[in-house]
């Protein structure tokens, strides 16, 4: 048994036996509030929301698995199923003290602006107790909110294996997406989520459900791993099912209800207008792109297809529950075409970006918050609604998130390849992960 495998079996099996000895402090009461203000159908939307944007992570892996070639679907599958494990574990040590413990970062007017939040304070899910948080979750137990906001931190680094798919180590591609979801996924969590976050307080950034944080920070990621891994050896590979493909749209579809309507925290009218924007969204640029592909002289085919669905739910997530039905089709059908122009630019073309995460995730979540910050419907938010002024903070931001994802992305990269190699020998490469990595095969 190498090394690098004893390590982490150690940092897993530490997690339970930390965790058996922990001493739990009681809550801190006067951040909570009291019993008679849960509202039992919020309680009941989130746990259903939360469901489903777990059943996401199983259809990303359906989604990226039937893309790939047959000697690589259950890898690829398993790259994706694996963060369930991962990451849970991780967000429940520390990843959610990170997100939204209380702000560590710089003060600026006599107020503190959060750049990530103290690591200690809910260690363990401690202080994460059945009474609802009086900023973060009024009317839900704020182990429920903890819960929901894990399973965006799950799915984050599971939408980045796509980019390096039929290549990467699997011991590697452990430790990188502990890695990333410690240092990258929860300190944006926190600046933008967080009431005194620095990126949604002080810069005034909307993110609705996730467009910065999830899709920006895992495409520009994903661009960073095609880089760094390099091309394979044979990229041109045949789907290896697409029926696959197929249902892993539908589940990601049914899920991102969840995912988007779940963020307005509770059973509301804002949840009911995020389902109508984010349904109409993807399919608008579902029927977009099949025939924005057709006029190009390409078939329409089913692949294609379901990838312009989720393109439609990537754009909308940042707006879902601040634009209008109407905005929603503009979102949709923009967010399509300059993703799909981006799909085939000979420039990206020349990056071995597996399943084309960058220009899916990536331009679609920039395309999303360009178009949040000129179309989002609460005053002073948005170009249509406030003035340059704001519009200009979403891009200062933009620009900002874009380098510090891919800048973080690339050095963790590049130092993890120091201790644990990350691309895979040229001959298990040939025979194909399934079997090289995991002794499986279809």
């Amino acid at each position: 048994m190498k090394f690098k495998w004893k390590v982490a079996f150690l940092i897993t099996i530490a997690a339970p036996v930390l965790g058996l000895f922990w001493k739990h402090s009681q809550p801190i009461l006067e951040n909570f509030g009291t019993e008679d203000q849960l509202v039992f159908a919020d309680i009941a939307w989130l746990l259903t929301a939360s469901c489903l944007v777990l059943l996401m992570t199983p259809g990303l892996s359906l989604f990226y698995g039937g893309m790939v070639g047959k000697k690589n679907l259950i890898s690829t599958m398993l790259q994706s199923f694996i963060s369930l494990g991962v990451v849970t574990m991780l967000w429940v040590v520390v990843g959610f003290s990170i997100a939204f413990g209380d702000p560590i970062g710089i003060t600026i007017d006599g107020v503190k602006y959060g750049i990530f939040g103290n690591p200690f304070q809910y260690l363990f899910f401690d202080q994460v107790a059945e009474l609802p948080h009086k900023t973060l979750g009024p009317t839900i137990p704020f182990i429920l909110f903890a819960l929901f906001q894990m399973k965006f931190a799950v799915i984050t680094p599971a939408i980045i294996t796509g980019s390096f798919a039929e290549r990467v180590r699997f011991i590697g591609y452990l430790f990188f997406i502990g890695i990333f979801s410690v240092f990258v996924y929860a300190p944006l969590a926190h600046m933008v989520w967080h009431p005194n976050g620095l990126i949604g307080s002080y810069f005034g950034v909307l993110d609705f459900a996730g467009g910065t944080v999830v899709h920006i920070s895992a495409g520009l990621a994903s661009l960073a791993g095609a880089l760094f891994l390099g091309k394979r050896n044979k990229p041109n590979h045949e789907p290896s099912n697409i029926t696959y493909v197929l249902l892993g749209t539908g589940m990601l579809w049914f899920g991102w209800f969840g995912f988007n309507a779940g963020s307005s925290f509770g059973a509301n009218a804002t949840a009911a207008l995020a389902f109508a924007t984010t349904t109409i969204s993807s399919a608008t640029a579902m029927m977009t792109w099949v025939l924005f592909d057709r006029i190009q002289g390409r078939k329409i085919s089913a692949l294609q297809a379901c990838i312009g669905a989720v393109v439609g739910l990537v754009v909308i997530t940042p707006a879902a529950g601040y634009i209008t039905v109407p905005e929603s089709f503009f979102f949709g059908a923009v967010g399509a075409i300059v993703s799909n122009m981006a799909m085939h630019a000979k420039f990206l073309k020349k990056i071995d970006d597996t399943l084309d995460v960058f220009a899916c995730h990536g331009i679609g979540g920039i395309m999303g918050m360009i178009l949040t910050a000129i179309f989002a419907g609460k005053e002073g938010s948005s170009l249509l609604h406030g003035g340059w002024a704001i519009f200009g903070s979403h891009m200062l931001v933009l620009v900002g998130v874009s380098i510090f994802s891919f800048g973080m992305a690339y050095a963790i990269f590049f130092v993890l390849n120091k201790f644990v190699t990350l691309r895979v020998r040229p001959e298990y490469e040939e025979i194909g992960l399934d079997i090289s990595q995991h002794g499986e095969s279809i």
